[in-house]
């Protein structure tokens, strides 16, 4: 195997702008993702690769968690951004020790995360001691040591194991149970990041965390919501779910502040009418709404919903499942009796004509899905605007029938099953308590650190040993310039990764890299053989997911002999877990599983099915609701919106579509007509002009939270469809403008939705 040519950084003074798609997908997807994978790992590493992805015994895709049919599948079970997921890791291109040698830390922190990420798979472990210039190789046994060492050597609290999406269930899994083993329940994820919002909204109103549609349903919804959502970019294979909808007579409402092609037309390559025919037009009504004013939205639908109930009675409350199966429902009738409609047009930029048509939409639908993601999750208000669909979901009786639910549309793949397995710094007792049972232990009962309260304990020099399974914690974060240099005033770092990316860089006094394999690599170094993991996509189905390709170096460890290593080297022989029977065969960590986490029972056999299995979901199985009180809850919530002062506008980050989170794969936003540059500040044209600057102006821009100013600079201003008083910005290069503070109440979670922003002239006084 050979290492490509090392990929060119980013040239910001190389953007274009062109106009912006109306429809998504389409050949020029298949060329790309085709292109892309050739580049990277060559045709037969490509065909081998994708042939497998997303089908039955193949590789669940290491992008989004967006689940498979049960019954029929494609050959080409894929997206295009699937399909650059798989080539940024079946790559052929090396990072080998000489890599290292060759490029300090100090060169690598002149890099792009583009650069960085461009660079190829690591081969070996590496180290960085006090006083190195460059990482350097070290042995598997030495590197497992130091992090013993290093965990025994400080107190459990101040330890933190940070865990993205793409880890598997059984890693997941006995990750949590080293991290409480230890005895800490810090153990942030990319979750806290993203959905934490929707699960502290769902958990109090439904009983559950999680969505409660399948896929079939989407087919068979009279009416589905895609609000805050970009599954052009995001979720591509969303799109062929919905046009499947719409051919089954589906009516579709896109809401949301960006026109993004995805929600306007797809073009399926996969038919004729996607190849050289006009595509499947999606949204039947678009409301391009105001950032941040959903929640209005929401309330002003509600109060039209009661009022239509009013006058034709029966006509749009399902009167019997309300009474059987929800609390709550006198204060909310009382609570949306009445809407100010001015205060509900400024907070949305809705005309109230808009919001009627989709109101008499609902009235009109048997079987309504609303699917949301962070364009609702990441503002302040975030809880409460979930809160309100689910108000709209109650009303209709919206569970538990074909075609109907919460749908929220989740991010990386098995990000939901991470929580599942016990990933979350505020576990549940019952859990906790099958853990001891199952293993002898004693877990921690105190509550742990989340994302947000980690990037504040570094901060404050509360953190001693930090653990990373995958992920790029460095730059996913808000106050990403503070986080930076306190990661480097820790003791030890450690990243279990595939490739370099910018944690690596901003690295603590000491550091290790270990590469793992990824999810189409084979793991076979096992005394039982080939091994199989196990993931769960975003509609709750559970299935296998194996790599077959030739590992890019014989120095991998697969992620659960990391951890199992791991948790030898610091808790030694006499610890009553036996690590080394779950890393040799992971059917033995699924028999733990069984005993532990509900609705895994008889595990092994039931993966061996030939669609995986379903876990429960009591709202969408039986139209029963786990509350404390055993029943739905209906709630009240005042209207709140984001309002800037004057001068400012509200900035939403967003992802390019050749990017997902903080892995670039290229640099064109082809649906948005931008291409070559990333540090780009969309906005509308009369803002420009009201601001005083002028389409292209290079500017540096600054955010303003509780008196306190953050700056990143050197963006340039393109005018774009915004609503009037919003701006967006990619995704983690407006990161530093977040301070940790703007965070979603009860969730915590980072209002990357929410930031106010003014500009001024590059390189000038603020």
């Amino acid at each position: 195997m050979t290492r490509s040519a090392p990929i060119e950084d980013i040239n910001e003074s190389n953007l274009v702008v062109t106009a912006p798609k109306t429809h998504a997908a389409g050949v020029e997807a298949v060329v790309v993702a085709l292109d892309r994978g050739i580049a990277q790992a060559g045709i037969g590493r490509t065909a081998r690769s994708l042939l497998r992805l997303n089908q039955r015994d193949g590789t669940d895709c290491p992008g989004c968690a967006w689940p498979e049919s049960r019954g029929h599948r494609k050959t080409a079970e894929f997206c295009e951004n699937g399909a650059k997921a798989v080539a940024e890791e079946s790559t052929l291109r090396t990072v080998t020790p000489a890599f290292w040698a060759e490029h300090s830390i100090a060169e690598l922190a002149t890099k792009t995360e583009y650069w960085l990420g461009n660079q190829g798979r690591i081969t070996h472990p590496v180290v960085i001691r006090p006083g190195d210039t460059h990482y350097s190789q070290i042995s598997w046994d030495d590197a497992f040591e130091l992090i013993g060492e290093k965990i025994r050597a400080t107190v459990p609290d101040r330890t933190v194991f940070y865990t993205s999406g793409r880890t598997a269930n059984e890693s997941a899994f006995m990750y949590q149970l080293f991290a409480r083993s230890i005895g800490t329940n810090n153990l942030p994820d990319c979750s806290n990041m993203c959905h934490e919002s929707s699960g502290s909204a769902l958990n109090p109103t439904i009983g559950i965390g999680k969505g409660t549609v399948s896929l079939e349903d989407i087919h068979q919804a009279e009416l589905i919501l895609v609000v805050g959502q970009n599954p052009g970019t995001n979720h591509p294979r969303m799109l062929s779910a919905l046009a499947e909808c719409k051919d089954n007579g589906g009516r579709i409402v896109a809401v949301n502040p960006l026109p993004e092609a995805g929600l306007f037309n797809f073009m399926d390559p996969q038919t004729p009418k996607g190849v050289v025919g006009k595509g499947t037009n999606l949204a039947d009504e678009f409301l391009q709404i105001k950032v941040g004013g959903d929640l209005a939205l929401f309330q002003a639908l509600g109060h039209l919903l009661l009022e239509e109930e009013a006058r034709v009675p029966g006509s749009v409350i399902d009167h019997e499942f309300v009474a059987a199966n929800t609390d709550g429902i006198e204060a909310y009738r009382a609570a949306r009796s009445v809407v100010d409609w001015d205060e509900t047009k400024k907070a949305t930029g809705l005309e109230r004509a808009a919001i009627e048509t989709v109101a008499q939409l609902l009235v009109a639908s048997k079987a309504t899905i609303i699917c949301w993601a962070l364009g609702l999750t990441q503002q302040p208000h975030s809880v409460n605007t979930l809160k309100e669909i689910i108000n709209l979901l109650l009303l209709q009786g919206n569970f538990g029938k074909p075609g109907a639910g919460a749908c929220p549309v989740r991010g990386h793949s098995n990000v939901q099953g991470d929580r599942t397995m016990g990933v979350w710094e505020k576990p549940k007792e019952d859990m906790l308590a099958a853990l001891d049972a199952e293993f002898g232990i004693v877990s921690p009962r105190e509550h742990g650190l989340d994302s947000v309260d980690t990037v504040d304990a570094f901060v404050h020099d509360r953190v001693d040993v930090f653990v990373s399974m995958g992920g790029n914690f460095a730059l996913a974060c808000s106050d990403t310039d503070m986080l930076e240099k306190a990661m480097q005033r820790v003791g030890l770092t450690v990243h279990v990764s595939t490739k370099p990316n910018r944690s690596h860089v901003m690295h603590g006094k000491t550091s290790l890299i270990l590469p793992t394999l990824g999810r189409t690599d084979t793991d076979d170094k096992h005394p039982s053989g080939r091994q199989v993991l196990s993931v769960e996509d975003s509609m709750s189905v559970v299935r296998t997911t194996q790599g077959r390709l030739e590992p890019v170096s014989e120095h991998l460890l697969a992620e659960p002999v990391i951890i199992a290593r791991m948790a030898h080297a610091t808790l030694g022989d006499d610890h009553p877990v036996d690590w080394k029977a779950m890393a040799d065969n992971y059917d033995v960590v699924r028999d733990h599983i069984s005993r532990v986490v509900p609705g895994f029972d008889d595990f092994n056999a039931r993966l061996k099915t030939k669609n995986g299995f379903v876990l429960p979901n009591p709202p969408r199985d039986t139209r029963s609701f786990a509350t404390e009180i055993g029943l739905a809850r209906f709630t009240v919530s005042p209207i709140e919106y984001l309002s800037p002062p004057e001068g400012h506008l509200i900035l939403q980050t967003i992802r390019s579509h050749d990017q997902y989170n903080t892995t670039f794969y290229g640099l064109d936003d082809r649906y948005r007509g931008i291409k070559n540059a990333r540090r780009v500040i969309l906005i509308h044209e009369d803002d420009v002009t009201e601001l005083g600057f002028a389409d292209r102006d290079l500017v540096d821009v600054i955010s303003t939270f509780r008196g306190v100013e953050r700056r990143a600079d050197a963006f340039r201003l393109v005018v774009y469809p915004t609503p009037r008083g919003c701006a967006a910005a990619y995704f983690p290069e407006a990161n530093a403008l977040m301070h940790r503070e703007l965070v979603a109440r009860e969730s915590n979670t980072p209002g990357y939705k929410a930031m106010t922003v003014r500009f001024v002239r590059a390189g000038t006084a603020a």
